[in-house]
Order: C-alpha cells, then sequence, then structure tokens
C-alpha cells in the first residue's frame, strides 16, 4: 500500500515499554494515567497499533484501564532482573522494526520509554523515514534520549496530568497541628513547578525565524517554524508557556511587537515574518554612537567589548531579540546596512569597529 499522500492524518502505532514509564510514575503520581497519553496522540494523528509490554503480573490495575484504551497487551514472561528488562526491550524493538517494513502506511512511532538504549532504535526508524516521537517521565529519562527523537513529551507536561502530589508532614509541634487541622495528613498538597521562562522562548522562536530567513527561498509558515523548532528541541511545547497552542503563541509574540502574521496559503497557518519596526534601526544607531564616541576618544574599538560598552548606554540590549544568534552576527548585519564598518586585524587578533557618517 502507498504511503499516505501529502496532507493526510499521520498514521501512528504506539510501543509502552510500560514497566519503565509506570515505575518511574508510580513515586509522584501514585500511578501511570493512560488518557493524557491517549488525548496527546490523537491530536497528533490516527492511532492504528497500540501495544504495550511488560510482566503484567505486576500491572494488574493498569492492565484493565490498558484494555478498555484498546492496547494490546504484550506478555514478557517473568524472569529475574536485567534478564526480564532486556526480554522486553529486544522484543519491543524487534516488533517495531518489523511492523516499520510490514505497514509501510504507519507514518510515525510513538516510543513510550525513558531508556536510552532505545535510542538505536530511534535512528533506525528515522533512517526508514519513520517520524519517532518519545514519551517519558522527566525525572527518569535519559538524556540521550529526546535530543534522538523528532518531538519528545514528557508525561508530566501532558495535558490532563494532575500535579505530583507528596503527603503533608505531621508533626508534635502546635503550628504543625493547626496545619493538619486546615489540611489532613492524607490530604495531598500540591508541588508547585517552576514556569518555563519566556524570555528564553522568545528568544528560541527568534533565532529559529532568522535562520529560516537566511536559508528559506519563500515565505516562512507558522508550521514550517514549530516543525524546525522541534527539531531544534524536541521537547518543545507551547502549552508549558501557557499557550493553548502554536497559533496563539505565534499572535503573543505578534502583540509584542516581535513578529508580523500575514494569512497563508492555507486558513490556520500564517507567514511570519520579524515585524518592521523602529527598534531594531535604534538598535543599529546605538551602535554608531558608541562607536563614534570611542573612535573620537583614541583608537577604533575592537569588536569584543563592544557590547558591553553599548549595554552602557543601552541596558536591555540584547541581539537575541532581534533574532541575531551573536553580536557578531548583529554586527554583521550592522555593517551591511552601512551602519559601521569592519575589518580583520591580524595582530589583535579580533574585529576593528569604524563609524560609517550617518548621510
Amino acid at each position: 500500500m502507498a504511503s499516505p499522500a501529502a496532507g493526510d492524518e499521520e498514521r501512528i502505532a504506539l510501543f509502552l515499554d510500560y514497566e519503565n514509564l509506570a515505575i518511574g510514575a508510580r513515586e509522584a503520581y501514585g500511578r501511570l494515567d493512560f488518557r493524557p497519553i491517549a488525548d496527546a496522540l490523537a491530536e497528533r494523528g490516527r492511532v492504528v497499533v497500540r501495544r504495550a509490554y511488560a510482566d503484567w503480573s505486576m500491572f494488574d490495575e493498569d492492565r484493565r484501564e490498558l484494555t478498555r484504551h484498546h492496547v494490546e497487551l504484550i506478555e514478557i514472561p517473568q524472569r529475574m532482573g536485567m534478564v526480564r528488562k532486556n526480554a522486553a526491550d529486544i522484543k519491543m524493538a524487534v516488533d517495531a522494526i518489523e511492523l516499520s517494513f510490514e505497514r509501510d502506511y504507519i507514518t510515525t512511532f510513538v516510543l513510550g520509554t525513558g531508556d536510552s538504549d532505545f535510542t538505536p532504535l530511534v535512528h533506525k526508524l528515522r533512517e526508514l523515514n519513520k517520524r519517532v516521537i518519545g514519551i517519558g517521565i522527566e525525572a527518569s529519562t535519559s538524556a540521550m534520549l529526546p535530543p534522538a527523537c523528532d518531538e519528545f513529551l514528557f508525561y508530566e507536561r501532558l495535558e490532563g496530568v494532575e500535579p505530583p502530589k507528596r503527603k503533608a508532614r505531621s508533626s508534635s509541634s502546635s503550628s504543625s497541628t493547626r496545619r493538619k487541622a486546615a489540611a489532613p495528613a492524607d490530604e495531598p498538597v500540591e508541588v508547585p513547578v517552576a514556569a518555563p521562562d519566556e524570555a528564553d522562548l522568545e528568544r528560541l522562536v527568534t533565532q529559529t525565524l532568522s535562520g529560516l530567513d537566511r536559508g528559506t527561498a519563500g515565505p516562512v509558515l507558522g508550521s514550517m517554524l514549530k516543525r524546525t523548532i522541534l527539531r531544534k528541541d524536541p521537547t518543545f511545547n507551547e502549552s508549558n508557556f501557557g499557550f493553548r497552542g502554536f497559533g496563539e503563541l505565534l499572535r503573543h509574540l505578534a502583540d509584542r511587537g516581535i513578529v508580523e502574521l500575514t494569512e497563508g496559503s492555507a486558513k490556520g497557518d500564517p507567514e511570519v515574518r520579524f515585524k518592521e519596526s523602529g527598534e531594531e534601526d535604534a538598535a543599529f544607531e546605538s551602535l554608531r554612537k558608541v562607536v563614534e564616541r570611542i573612535a573620537a576618544e583614541g583608537a577604533p574599538p575592537q569588536l569584543s567589548g563592544l557590547k558591553t560598552q553599548l549595554r552602557k548606554s543601552e541596558p536591555d540590549f540584547s541581539e537575541k531579540r532581534f533574532g541575531y544568534g551573536g553580536f557578531l552576527q548583529f554586527a554583521k548585519a550592522a555593517q551591511r546596512r552601512g551602519v559601521i564598518d569592519l575589518a580583520w586585524d591580524d595582530k589583535a587578533d579580533d574585529y576593528i569597529v569604524r563609524p560609517v557618517t550617518a548621510t
């Protein structure tokens, strides 16, 4: 059967290394709730294969829930320690590769595990032109696995997963007694989770958009921008920053004057470009004035240290706000605009920066 044409929904095969996921979730959540995983995958396409691998005598309650979600339970006979783990890993890997050849209409493989032993499987599936999404528990996921995937979903960040709970401590002190009166010892207490930094989000989007501007002949669409961001950071999810979708994130950045959106070729997929504003021009003009001042006081400045001088007059300056990966890129853009002149000096092992008189 031919692969689905462009624009068709993704066809997904789900493989769960269930013992890895369940043990990782047990400490913080008591048990693994499959519903948020099912909902996240339903948003990404049609799940046509659902398989979970474990010694199911250890997960009686989980087994019933997975059966209600039409997950095929693959029994790994009870053995000791690493022998059972290796048996599950090998069986899951063999089944995934076999399915990739037998069912060429499957476009996406979802591997539910945090085990770095599955990294070669991820690489092989991608070699076979399959998209790979990983799902894992953040605290127990190997750092090697997420970068290997096209997208990686941390279970804790999925919509519908309740915050981690802990038991309130009992104490003989009067203050503890008062707390227990207000919140019984068996009442779960939410553990606060630090919110991601929006400045990092802005920097990621602007740097990615800048790179696409340089390397793409046509317009940059929102879908293209999201795919590129995921290639840079497979764990990226706009919901971690409080946005319901990537379109809402783009509208937020447009409202802040960072990007500009226009209607794209498909509804809901706008063209994204940097907004033409006076902020970047003002930053270039500030650079010109700093270079002119330093040159007037003596020799023309070197590039190293120039950013520090610029920040003395513009404390909030950051080239990353305008989509530049570093200060050298910003300086080269200023040279292209006729603001400054850069010349490499072998003796100084640095660029010498000279002002260009404004016309």
